[in-house]
This record gives C-alpha cells, structure tokens and sequence, in this order.
C-alpha cells in the first residue's frame, strides 16, 4: 500500500508517517510541498505520486485564528478537503480525512453519534464540516474520521500549553463549562491503521472514551506529571473570552467503530498515563 500523508508535519501527521512507514510506503507533505488549496499543484501531486490512499491531516485548527482569517479558514478546511477528494476520484485513490467534534452545537447534552446532526458554532467547525460535505459529494471511497480534544508528542497542544505555563506560574484558570473527550494521537493512529485496510467507508467518531472538563483535563495533567503545588481555578466561557464560539458539550461516542468492528478505545485518563509515561 502507497500512502501520501499531508499535514505531515503537523502533531498527527508526524505519528501517522512515523508509525505506517513501518508498514507501507508513506510519502509525506506538509504546507511547504503542497499546497492543497491550489488544485492543479493537488492533482499534478497526486498523479506524480500515485498514491492508493490519501491521508489528509493538513488543516487550520486554531479556532480563534479562524474567525480573524475567515477566507484563510474555508480555503484550508473546506477547499482544500474538496481538492483532495477531486484528486483522490480521478486518480482512484481512496480518502481518509480527519475532522472534528466541533461540527456539533453541544445542546445534545449526551454524546454525539455519527447519524447526529451537524450545527457547527464557529467558523472553525463550518470550515471543517464544508470539506466534509465536498468529500462526500465528490469521492465515493472515503473515510472521514471525527476526533477531538487530540494531544501527542509533538506540536502544541493543550497538555504541552499547561505545563508551559505551570513553570512560571503556581496558579492557573482553566474553563470548567466545556465537557470532552481528550484523545491521544496514537489512539487515532491505530484507528486509521485498522481501518484503511477495510472497504468500511463512511463517518467515523474517534476519541478516547470518558469525559472531562477542560478543568479536569489540566488537573489530571498536573498529577501525572507529578507537579503537586500548581492550583487550578475554575473559570467559565464568558468569563475566559475568546472570539470563537465553542461548543459546550462535544463528547462523542464512537458508535460506527463499535458497529462496524467492535472496537472500543480506551479511556481518556488511561491514554494520559503512558503518554506521561513515554516521555
């Protein structure tokens, strides 16, 4: 199996070449090699490459970011999953694309399954769910994977943001009103591993099991890094005040991968311990 991998540089798209290229023939292209808003520099790519499965991780996450550079948002998220999925039908390559729990309002109050409908809050949850949509307008076999709250060994995130700032401060805030799922990136990997061997197209939710404030999560950080004087204060939404709207309630349950394969991921806190364990 080919496997062209984009966001390659990006915290998932590091442990996805890392840990496939043990298997299979990965190529991988972060922003600078390919520019996946461009769709002639996608389909000359990926006809160069021939690859029998694209792997787009490349996306603009930064959610506040994305309500400054609306343009900058859809042209990445949205055009940028369409030009993969142009690519991916004329070249009879198959898609794996990863989105996000953003794409849910958060009224649910319980956890999201895959036949939930969509209410994206922000520009950041609109831009993903338009490149959603282009792929599956477009290119017949894919897999389109939902994850959230994601977290690994490289690039920043949450768990890296926190303990940056516990070195300089014994107190921090941490949102106690937004509830969800943190998952480890090598949990995903496996996921996208077991599943591009299958013909099991479709939507998939893939998280660590279990939930959590954002409160919680920064507590349970501190404690398996062993860091025992930091406190953490609750603070709310309105309080914190960031441009991008968030979704109060985004816990998804990962409903197709119990369906379609009897899988079940481990629990959040339980991914959090070897992560801490590994480093």
């Amino acid at each position: 199996m080919k496997i062209l991998v984009t966001g390659s540089n990006g915290q998932l798209g590091i442990d996805i070449v890392n840990t496939l290229s043990k298997k299979y023939e990965v190529v991988g292209l972060d922003s600078k090699d390919l520019d996946i808003t461009n769709l002639d520099n996608v389909l000359n790519t990926v006809k160069e490459i021939k690859p029998d499965i694209i792997i787009n991780s490349a996306a603009y996450t930064n959610v506040d970011g994305c309500e400054e550079n609306i343009d900058l948002a859809y042209k990445v998220n949205g055009l940028g999953a369409r030009n993969l999925a142009i690519s991916s039908f004329e070249n009879n390559s198959r898609l794996l694309h990863i989105s996000t729990d953003f794409v849910f309002d958060g009224e649910k109050n319980e956890p999201y399954i895959e036949f939930d409908n969509t209410n994206p809050l922000s520009i950041y949850g609109k831009s993903k769910l338009a490149g959603e949509n282009y792929i599956k307008e477009i290119c017949p076999r894919h897999y389109i994977l939902r994850t959230a709250w994601l977290y690994g060994k490289n690039g920043n995130n949450f768990v890296k943001t926190m303990l940056r700032l516990a070195e300089n401060n014994k107190t921090l805030k941490v949102v106690d009103d937004q509830i969800g799922s943190p998952t480890y990136t090598m949990d995903l990997v496996k996921v996208i591993e077991m599943i591009i061997k299958t013909d099991a197209y479709g939507t998939y939710h893939v998280s660590n099991d279990g939930s959590c404030s954002w409160n919680e999560f920064a507590k349970k950080i501190f404690e398996f890094a062993d860091f025992k004087d930091i406190q953490v204060l609750p603070i709310s939404t309105e309080e914190f005040g960031r441009p991008a709207q968030r979704p109060k309630y985004s816990v998804m349950r990962n409903y197709m991968l119990e369906l379609d394969f009897n899988y079940y991921i481990r629990n959040w806190e339980e991914a959090l311990k070897e992560y801490f364990s590994k480093m």
